[in-house]
Parts: structure tokens; sequence; C-alpha cells
């Protein structure tokens, strides 16, 4: 093989390693980098709504919505938001909702060392289980991105990873858009990621999430569906 042919076969092993890199990295469907899981039980036209980066301000007001309509969900929060805001955490867990861990700072994962990923759970873990007495079972990690290192930080604090069958992108879309996008995500076993929060940001503007949920919950209960925290979605049946 002539030298072409070299530089161009090396060409194809970095660009099939990048793409194999990014599919573990971002990709919903992949545990290459640690046990994780994006869809729920087919057999129940049920759907898990989760919520990102809380808690916030303005999560007292989900929380209206979400018992107006007798529904649970799963909060992803983050630890630095759960000192800032304990008595707002300590009312997700009193109401009966889910509280998994979304790390302590919601530092990118990628290019971190493994000491860096171990302390960002395990900072978030201790703080949200301090103050609400919760032991999150459940991880996400901040933007999707899994990285070297997660697995052991996950089977070290007993966290399973959770990804999204469809990302409302509310932190960014008007109102009408998100509504739209999770409609035409609603399936058995969807999760669904939506955000109370806006990484470590006070008082973020979620008035785009606020209105989709309140908009979107009864028109999925027309549909037939109901809704279930993320650890009773993924079992196969239900009592």
């Amino acid at each position: 093989m002539d030298s072409t042919g070299l530089l161009s076969g090396g060409a194809l092993v970095v660009g099939a390693s990048a793409s194999v890199l990014a599919y573990a990295v971002r990709v919903p469907s992949s545990s290459m980098l640690a046990p994780s899981v994006h869809q729920g039980a087919s057999a129940r036209r049920a759907i898990a709504l989760t919520f990102d980066d809380g808690p916030s301000e303005s999560t007292p007001e989900l929380l209206e919505i979400l018992a107006s309509h007798a529904v649970p969900a799963t909060f992803f929060q983050c630890g630095a938001n759960v000192r800032r805001l304990p008595q707002v955490s300590r009312a997700v867990a009193a109401a009966g909702h889910e509280i998994g861990n979304h790390t302590d700072t919601h530092a990118a994962l990628y290019f971190r060392s493994s000491a860096f990923i171990a302390s960002e759970l395990a900072h978030a873990q201790e703080t949200i289980q301090q103050i609400t007495g919760l032991r999150p079972r459940l991880f996400r990690a901040p933007y999707g991105a899994r990285w070297f290192g997660l697995r052991q930080a996950q089977q070290r604090l007993g966290l399973l990873g959770v990804m999204w069958t469809t990302l409302a992108l509310d932190w960014k879309w008007p109102q009408p858009l998100v509504i739209q996008r999770l409609l035409q995500g609603a399936r058995n076993g969807a999760i669904f990621c939506l955000h109370d929060g806006r990484r470590l940001e006070p008082k973020p503007d979620i008035g785009a999430t606020l209105g989709a949920v309140r908009a979107l919950l009864p028109k999925l209960m027309e549909q037939g569906f109901h809704f279930e925290k993320v650890t009773d979605i993924l079992c196969p049946t239900q009592n």
C-alpha cells in the first residue's frame, strides 16, 4: 500500500473512532460509558416526566401544576441548587416525587478526570440525602453527555443513568414548539426531559416549561396516557 492508501486508511480509522465516541457520549440509547436507560416499559400507556437543573424559585409553581392533575414526576437536581433552595427541594420530596442526581454544579463531564466526575456525583448525592432524606437511585448527566470514569462513579453510589426518549428543548424553544415536540414524542414508555431550572442560574425564566406542562397534561390524558416516575415506568409490570 502506498502512502496515500495509508493516510486514507488512517483517516477512516480516526473517523470511525470519533463516531463511536460520539455515540457513547451523547446518544440516549448508549450504555457504553455507564449503565443507562432511555425509555420505559411499552406494555402500559404511560409517560415519565422528568425535570433537570432544579430546584429553582419556579419549581413550586410546577409542583402546583403537577398536583392539580395528580401527576408524579422525577426531578434530577443539582447539589448546588439544593443547598441554595433546601426548602424547595424538600417540597419536591414531600409531594411524593422522585429525586435524581444531576451532579453538584452542572459541570460538563466530558474531558474531565475520573476524580472530578466522582466528586460531582458524590457531593450531589450527599447534599440531596442530607436535605431531603432521600438517597437518589437515578442519575442524569448534564447536557446528556457521559464520559470515561462515570461507570465507576455510578456503581460506587448505586446509581442508574437515565437519558430520555424526547428532549423538550424547553430552555430555548417557545411554548408552542415545546408542546408540539412532546406530543409528537408521546408513546408508551416515553421519558420526557424538561427543565425546572437553568443550570445554576438564580430565578430562571422557565415560563415556556410551565406553560407547556400546563397545556400538555390534559392533552396527553385525553389520548389515554397516564404518568409514572422513572423507577415505575422501567418496571415491565405494575401492581
